[in-house]
């Protein structure tokens, strides 16, 4: 959250809109990215232990392209895909009571507030049932770099973060 808000400041000093979204998932973290928009197109800045969860070029026509971007790519520690929904955008100059662009003040009513809005269901139960499991090489690729102590760790599962 803390890195989708400080690109959110960035972009909103280069011109753009403060909005970020919120991607839902099961058994994992929730993701939250920075959204800007270039000539209709949507991009997007986040920070994340994985490294294939983070910068979009602006090329996406609709948040629902955007946010399936990441899908195959959004998956847990033992390889379970687990993006389930997104957000619609939310502007942060709600909160600018709160100068949540430089406060050491926790910033919880806007993680609150974000999970209230509509969030739009990306795939169904039967596609769900039919997922496969992200191989070993991805779930390699994608943490190079991880802090290890900062993954999720999901309930359950037979692989395990050596």
């Amino acid at each position: 959250m803390e890195g989708a808000m400080f690109a959110a400041f960035c972009l909103e000093n280069l011109g753009f809109p403060p909005l970020i979204l919120d991607m839902l998932a099961f058994n994992d973290d929730d993701h939250v990215i920075a959204l800007y928009k270039i000539n209709g197109f949507w991009g997007a800045i986040a920070k994340s232990n994985f490294t294939t969860l983070r910068f979009r070029e602006p090329v996406y026509k609709s948040l629902r392209e955007l946010t399936m971007s990441y899908f195959d790519f959004y998956f847990n520690t033992i390889g379970d895909k687990s993006l389930r929904a997104y957000s619609l955008p939310y502007n942060l100059n709600k909160h600018n009571k709160l100068n949540w662009r430089t406060t050491d003040n926790d910033l919880e009513e806007i993680g609150n507030n974000l999970n209230k809005i509509k969030h739009i269901s990306i795939i169904n139960q039967e596609q769900i049932n039919n997922l496969e499991v992200a191989g070993d090489y991805l779930l390699n690729a994608s943490m190079i770099g991880a802090n290890v102590a900062g993954l999720y760790v999901p309930d359950s599962g037979l692989k395990k973060i050596d």
